[in-house]
């Protein structure tokens, strides 16, 4: 068993969102990666693709993910199949959290298809 202190947990950046990882390769789980996203207001990310289905669970706030485009509350929830392009838009005026959870050992690729690999918040 691993646990993950909140206070130590890894954190990442990539522009301006903040990813605090839950579960990976790097902390015990074999099978999955999940961590908390958090969306600045007004951050659109760069759209993407990864190679197994990806959930995502708003914990506060608002976001907008594609490809549906719908826009997610607290406690709404959405899954993007595998190779669907993911945007991840915060169209509020405050940060949102959203959980993030998906198989681990997937890769990520960049709208032309180019391999992103495995970021560093999922290894």
């Amino acid at each position: 068993m691993s646990i993950v202190r909140a206070a130590d947990a890894p954190r990442f950046e990539l522009g301006d969102a903040r990813f605090t990882v839950f579960a990976g390769p790097s902390n015990g789980s074999r099978q999955v990666c999940a961590w908390r996203l958090t969306v600045p207001a007004g951050l659109e990310s760069n759209a993407h693709t990864v190679d197994r289905d990806e959930v995502f669970v708003v914990l506060s706030g608002q976001v907008r993910i594609t490809p549906g485009g719908d826009l997610l509350g607290p406690g709404d929830s959405t899954v993007v199949p595998a190779g669907a392009p993911i945007s991840v838009g915060n169209p509020g005026a405050e940060a949102a959290e959203v959980y993030v959870a998906l198989q681990a050992g997937f890769t990520a690729y960049q709208s032309d298809g180019t391999s992103i690999g495995t970021p560093p918040w999922a290894a």
